[in-house]
This record gives structure tokens, C-alpha cells and sequence, in this order.
């Protein structure tokens, strides 16, 4: 398996953000990420997909779209439409049909922000999803970059803190998201999980003071998804956006808060007779499985069944559990960075089946 490093929910000028395609990409290009996932408010943003070249490397640019229905007091529902190739904001109207939408157009939808607080200091509602009663998307955002912000701020010295000093912002994902995914999971759902930058690269001013807070490169160092993806990107568009999008949709991939420490690397595969299963993958339970968890870096490292934590090791890179239980496995990771335990790798799960029973004669 190939890893390429993938950041999506980025907007532009064409809907809040601060700056336009050419230096978005070049944002990305001074970091390691292969792949930027557009994605402007209820706008599909046409012909500037392709490869930017600079800094010895190069960035694949991708387009997407953030929808959600304007005319809707608060603008709940927000949803992350990625490889739809058309615009989708005129289904907005309606959760149900905006998803039915992308599912006969071959996209991927996923819920942004699912869980997040409001600001009122600055004027910032909560945008949550709360249309649960959705069917049909391919996952949720577990964890949102921008987002985060409304959650550590409780005051004005702590939003000065973080607009200063930004690496100090991320804790983890938000509790009760993790909790809507083990209850999605647990009904039967194969719902996979993405981390999103939100970036906006927002102009600050106050008085004579002025800075660009959360700027994209920021961002592109910070939470991303790391794809694993049969074979290496090869420069084509449409054959690489198919690598990209495949593993997003079968949930090949995992999150990783990067700036701690690189994720890269990051292994989880229950292993059996027949072999290796990766994340997003099923696996009938035989005789024999074992859940393997390998790290870049020593942290602590969690498993996850059905919600549960059922084994947590500290300091360690490795971990191997032997498993007998049907159900869905995940992987959480947490290490410690500038005087705390912050999360680090949220695994995408692995779904186990009960073994086929033999008849007795």
C-alpha cells in the first residue's frame, strides 16, 4: 500500500476565504501534502483541477463543495461534497435529496462539523448537522480544524492565545462526535470518518494590528488524512482523482494530527490465515485473528470495539491483540505535545464478521 497525505475543506475567494487556487496550492507545496480538496461555500468552482509544480514537489488540486441551504436560519446541515463533478447546492433544500443526489452522481458526502459550539463573543452560531435522520452519506468530519476554536474558547485571552499561537489549539476530536460514529457504526452503518481543515486564512484586524490567523500552510501541517492507495499517484487527473476518491469512499485511510509529531506510517490490519485487512475493510472472524497496530512514534494507542475501549497500552509503537468478537474495530492515538496529551491517529474501523460455522454430520 501507498500513503499519500490528503487535506480537504479548504475555501478560496470564490466563497470566505482569503486567497485564490495559485496560492492555496502554493501554501501546499511548502508542506507535504499530495493532495488539497477544495471545497467552497455552495459552489463548484470549474476548470482549475490539475497538478502545481514548486519546491521540488509537487500538489494535486482537487474540487469539491461545502453545501448547505442559505435560506435556513441557523445554516445547519453543512455537508462536504467531493467527486461529484457538478454542482450540488441546488439540492440543498433538502438533506435527504442533496444526498440522494451525490449517491446517482458516483460523490461522496460527508457531514461537516457534525458537532461543534457557538461563539457569541464573535458573533459565531453553532452550525451543527442535526438532521439525523439522513440516509445515505459516506461519512461524517471527526474532526474540524476551524471548529475547534469555538470549543477552548471561553474567553477573550483564550482567543488571543490561539490566534497568536495556534499549534496550542487542538485537543481532539470532540467527544460527542466520536460517540455519534461508534452509534452509527454500532446500527449497522459503514460510515467513515475525515478530518478537515476548515481553512479560511482569515484576515485579522484590530486597531493597528493586523495578521493573517490560521493561514493555509498552518493548516496543511495540522489535521489531514492519510490515504492508502493501491499504487503510487502517477500525475494523471482522472486516474489519480479515482485513486483519491476510491480510498476516501472505502475508508482506506486515517486521520492524523501531524504537527505533534509525523503520522506517517501508521498501520492498523487485523491479520488472519487469509492474510491482511485494512481499514474500511470486512473480515470474517476465523481462528487466529489478531488486530496489529503499529505507530510512527511512541504514544498511547487505544482499541476500539464497538465503542469500547478494550486495550490501551502507553509509551509504546506497537500493539497486537488477539481478537474473537464480531463488530467494528478502530484505533485512537494520543501523544503528548507542548505540556499536554493532544489526539494524534483516529484510525477509520475495520468490520468483523462472525466466522462461517461448519455443520456437525
Amino acid at each position: 500500500m501507498k500513503e499519500i497525505i490528503c487535506n480537504l475543506h479548504i475555501h478560496s475567494t470564490y466563497s470566505d476565504g482569503s486567497s485564490d487556487y495559485p496560492s492555496i496550492a502554493a501554501a501546499a507545496l511548502k508542506t507535504d501534502v499530495d493532495v488539497i480538496i477544495l471545497t467552497d461555500h455552495n459552489v463548484r468552482v470549474e476548470g482549475l483541477e490539475g497538478y502545481r509544480k514548486g519546491y521540488g514537489r509537487q500538489v494535486l488540486v482537487l474540487t469539491g463543495e461545502e453545501v448547505h441551504d442559505q435560506n435556513r436560519e441557523p445554516q445547519k446541515n453543512h455537508t462536504l461534497v467531493i467527486g461529484a463533478e457538478k454542482e450540488m447546492a441546488g439540492f440543498a433544500y433538502d438533506p435527504q435529496v442533496l444526498m440522494d443526489e451525490v449517491k446517482k452522481v458516483g460523490g461522496l458526502s460527508f457531514l461537516a462539523h457534525p458537532n461543534e459550539f457557538a461563539l457569541p463573543m464573535i458573533n459565531e452560531p453553532d452550525i451543527s448537522w442535526v438532521s439525523w435522520d439522513v440516509e445515505g452519506f459516506t461519512g461524517l468530519e471527526l474532526w474540524n480544524g476551524l471548529s475547534e476554536f469555538k470549543t477552548v474558547t471561553h474567553s477573550i485571552r483564550d482567543g488571543l492565545k490561539y490566534l497568536f499561537f495556534p499549534e496550542m489549539m487542538a485537543q481532539a476530536p470532540l467527544g460527542t462526535t466520536l460517540a455519534k460514529w461508534d452509534e452509527l457504526l454500532n446500527s449497522g452503518k459503514k460510515i467513515f470518518a475525515v478530518g478537515g481543515a476548515d481553512a479560511h486564512a482569515i484576515k485579522f484586524k484590530k486597531s493597528i494590528l493586523k495578521r493573517t490567523v490560521f493561514p493555509y500552510e498552518f493548516h496543511f501541517s495540522a489535521i489531514n488524512n492519510h490515504l492508502l492507495i493501491e499504487e503510487p499517484l502517477t500525475g494523471n487527473l482522472d486516474h489519480d482523482k479515482a485513486l483519491v476518491y476510491g480510498a476516501l469512499r472505502k475508508g482506506s485511510s486515517y486521520v492524523g494530527y501531524d504537527l505533534p509529531a509525523p503520522t506517517s506510517g501508521f498501520r492498523f490490519t487485523i491479520e488472519d490465515e487469509d492474510g491482511e485487512h485494512h481499514q474500511g475493510e470486512t473480515v470474517k472472524l476465523d481462528t487466529g485473528a489478531t488486530a496489529r497496530i503499529t505507530l510512527p512514534h511512541k504514544a498511547t494507542v487505544r482499541l476500539v470495539h464497538n465503542g469500547r475501549v478494550i486495550e490501551k497500552k502507553t509509551d509504546t509503537d506497537r500493539l497486537a491483540y488477539p481478537l474473537s468478537d464480531p463488530g467494528f474495530y478502530r484505533v485512537e492515538c494520543s501523544i503528548r505535545y507542548l505540556g499536554k496529551q493532544r489526539g494524534w491517529i483516529y484510525s477509520n474501523p475495520i468490520f468483523a464478521k462472525p466466522a462461517n460455522r461448519r455443520k456437525v454430520l
